[in-house]
């Protein structure tokens, strides 16, 4: 394909070049502008790791490693060749590399590309806000990785192989970045050329129907399930669940066990509003959702949230900070083993129910 410039008198050819001969280096150049507009070949992608290689072998390095909106890894290759070189092998391998990675050592490895680029954000609030989560959840985190080719030009085996893989359910992309030199200035024509643009919504309905298979295994969870699970995870620990879950049971509205992940979560509705009061994750944590319930009322209140947070630091072994009311923050269930610590635990929960439905107190 060519790209032509038009003219009053003609239609001129623009004439093609190569990043060499432009003088666009791949790392220096080519990387360092993409990973400032990543979305120019892979869009709604968030980059979190330059050169990323945690592993033994550290020659081995993932161009740009990136996250995308459905929280699935993306790993992009560059390639300023005119043939891709064996660019897909590399990146299967990378791929394979990252797919175990979770969401705490993502968050690692956003920080220190944040810290390498000068940037100072808080890595773990970015990616929750990209994803448009509330809280992390490893069994939603990088349930696939995806692979992102850039090169002038794919030769005809990465193509064929790259078509036959992407059969076979793995999602890889070639988008081609061909240079053009117009009176001295490169320009740069972008294509995805595998899959099709056409092609495209067949494969955003095999991913949808992917992830409505996990959320229908997710559905699962229930009261046994979750204190089964929880037993299994912190041993003795799961009775002070079930003390927990006594107790609160008849004071809300009900108790969900779990999304993708086993956890017990006591909520009011109330006045067409939404509280959930605290959640217990099977693997043992708490979390406190300060951040949650300040945006509903009476938490909105400065000094209302203020004094929940004295009250939970009652809690003997807790003791929040007040920037802790912008977050959500956890700690072990084990606390609340401590002589006393459950009992100020329940106080505290029980003046917020208070707060919430005043004529039920």
């Amino acid at each position: 394909m060519a790209i032509y410039e038009i003219t009053k008198d003609q239609i001129r050819t623009v004439t093609e070049t190569s990043f060499g001969k432009a003088g666009v280096r791949e790392r220096g150049d080519l990387q360092r502008l993409l990973r400032e507009q990543i979305q120019i070949v892979s869009p709604e992608t968030l980059v979190i790791g330059e050169e990323f290689g945690e592993w033994e072998d550290s020659r081995r390095r993932i161009d740009l490693l990136g996250l995308d909106k459905t929280g699935n890894l993306v790993v992009i290759e560059l390639k300023r060749t005119d043939d891709g070189g064996h660019m897909e092998l590399q990146a299967i391998r990378y791929a394979a590399m990252v797919s175990q990675m979770t969401f705490d050592q993502a968050v690692e490895a956003y920080a220190n590309y944040l810290e390498a680029n000068g940037r100072e954000e808080d890595a773990r609030e970015a990616m929750l806000s990209f994803l448009d989560w509330e809280e992390p959840n490893d069994d939603q985190f990088a349930q696939d990785v995806r692979v992102v080719l850039v090169s002038a030009e794919f030769s005809k085996e990465i193509t064929t192989s790259v078509m036959w893989l992407n059969e076979r359910g793995l999602d890889i992309r070639c988008v081609r970045l061909k240079p053009y030199n117009l009176d001295g200035r490169t320009l740069v024509d972008v294509q995805q050329i595998i899959p099709l643009p056409e092609a495209n919504e067949y494969q955003i309905q095999l991913r949808e129907k992917k992830q409505q298979e996990r959320k229908a295994r997710s559905q699962k969870w229930d009261e046994a399930a979750f204190m089964q699970e929880l037993e299994k995870n912190a041993g003795s620990l799961v009775d002070i669940a079930k003390n927990v879950n006594r107790w609160i049971g008849p004071l809300v509205d009900e108790i969900t066990w779990g999304q993708a992940t086993g956890r017990m979560v006591p909520t009011i509705h109330e006045n067409g509003n939404r509280y959930q009061l605290f959640v217990i994750r099977a693997d043992g944590m708490m979390v406190v959702r300060f951040a949650y319930l300040r945006l509903k009322p009476p938490f909105d209140a400065e000094p209302v949230m203020n004094e929940f947070l004295d009250r939970i630091n009652e809690v003997p072994g807790l003791s929040f900070g007040v920037e802790a009311l912008a977050k959500k923050p956890t700690f072990p269930l084990q606390v609340l083993a401590s002589p006393g610590a459950l009992d100020k635990f329940k106080q505290a929960i029980e003046w917020m129910i208070e707060k919430i439905r005043p004529q039920h107190g």
